[in-house]
């Protein structure tokens, strides 16, 4: 029995190094799990039962099991790098086939999935149009939008400012947006026509020669409002307070003060580029104050927008993903779905940092990260292989001396057998 004694004891020390080997030629690489033997003595059945003198015949592998511990993060300059700080795994889908991965690695493709190195994409909830993530099974293949597609023409504009009350009325009393000397104060914005074409709206403030008064003048690209001419234009008012606190406005002239203070019905501006014509949006200055300080424009907002092309991608530790356009728009695009199995270490590898689901895993529990079990992600980051190099070397060292004992006793029982093959 020595003979098969020795040799079970060659067979299981090499497959130790050939585990130990694997693990130290992925000490680098990303997601990677180490891998550990366990072995197994072995018994020759005996219809008369066991006891103590019974001998054993070896050793056997009994299973090489995967350590799911935790790796070190690393930083990168990819957003889409993704690592995992905690339990899951990534859902990966590739001609309708899904695996599972602990390797965040991503990137865009052409058609704007998110992929790994395989092409296989990424799993997870795609947002609706309004940007909110449904709360349904995570089976959609996470793709990015290149551009955001139909640009979104201005319906409201607004400006927050201080007007200076020590201003007194401009010298020319007649306005002319050419003549500095008519108007006191002036700021500009961008707004977008259906066509996303740009347009510049440019407001304009002159102090009456009533106390706390304002009047209002705005011109698009130049142009007065529609239906006015600069003999005819009449101009919104401003009433502010003694404290400085706008309490009235009226529209182009009405008799009648707005219902809420600074909310002004649409101005129409007459477009020549093809788009929705008149141009038609509300002001909105509600928070607009008079002030003994210089004027100061604090604030400009419109939301419309032009079709914009992606920028930048970024994700956070909850797995939101969202695009940013370089006209400004920040879309949600969905969420990246975690991964988690009863048996991890039931799962099948097939290579690439992959694995699938078997019978003796169990079927994958989806979930949201930084929630419940599931851990939190961070972009623009790696989890290492998780393999301590020392520890491995020294398992060599020890799996080699146990290689050259093994094969010492065969050595040795060789000799015996010599020994009494030569007795005459």
């Amino acid at each position: 029995m020595a003979f098969q004694q020795g040799l079970s004891g060659l067979a299981s020390s090499s497959k130790a190094l050939d585990v130990a080997g694997n693990n130290i030629a992925n000490a680098s690489t990303v997601g990677f799990k180490s891998s550990a033997t366990h072995f197994a003595d072995v018994y020759g059945a005996s219809l008369q039962g066991g006891g103590g003198s019974q001998i054993g015949i070896g050793s056997t592998l009994s299973g090489v099991l995967q350590q799911y511990t935790q790796g070190n993060i690393t930083a990168t300059n990819n957003p889409l790098d993704i690592a995992i700080n905690g339990t899951g795994f990534f859902g990966m889908s590739q001609n309708g086939s899904t695996s599972y991965t602990r390797n965040g690695q991503f990137h865009l493709d052409k058609n704007g999935l998110i992929v790994n190195d395989q092409n296989r994409s990424l799993l997870g909830v795609l947002a609706d149009p309004t940007g909110a993530i449904p709360q349904q099974p995570p089976t959609d293949q996470l793709k990015v939008d290149f551009v955001t597609g139909t640009p979104n023409p201005t319906s409201t504009a607004s400006v927050t400012a201080n007007l200076d009350s020590r201003q007194t009325p401009p010298v020319l009393t007649t306005f002319d947006p050419t003549q500095p000397t008519s108007f006191n104060s002036s700021t500009a914005m961008t707004v977008y026509d259906s066509l996303g074409n740009p347009h510049t709206l440019s407001y304009y403030f002159v102090k009456t020669s009533t106390a706390n008064e304002w009047s209002q003048y705005t011109r698009l690209d130049g142009n007065l409002p529609v239906g006015m001419t600069a003999a005819t234009e009449v101009p919104d008012r401003l009433v502010f307070s003694p404290t400085g606190v706008l309490t009235a406005s009226y529209f182009q002239g009405s008799a009648t003060a707005t219902t809420i203070p600074g909310v002004l019905p649409n101005k129409q501006f007459a477009v020549t580029t093809g788009a929705t014509t008149p141009l038609t949006f509300a002001i909105n200055i509600p928070t607009m104050t008079q002030f003994g300080s210089p004027f100061a424009v604090n604030d400009l907002t419109q939301n419309g927008f032009a079709p914009g092309n992606l920028a930048g991608i970024s994700v956070s530790k909850d797995g939101i993903v969202q695009a940013r356009y370089d006209n400004g728009q920040v879309r949600n695009i969905g969420q990246v779905a975690l991964f988690n199995f009863r048996n991890p270490n039931g799962l099948t590898s097939i290579g690439n940092n992959q694995w699938t689901e078997t019978g003796d895993s169990g079927q994958p529990t989806p979930g949201n990260p930084n929630t419940g079990i599931f851990g939190v992600l961070q972009a623009s980051a790696v989890e290492e292989s998780n393999v301590d190099l020392t520890a491995e070397l020294v398992n060599l060292i020890v799996q080699q001396r146990n290689y050259q004992a093994s094969a010492q006793s065969i050595k040795t029982q060789d000799q015996i057998l010599q020994t009494l093959v030569n007795i005459r």
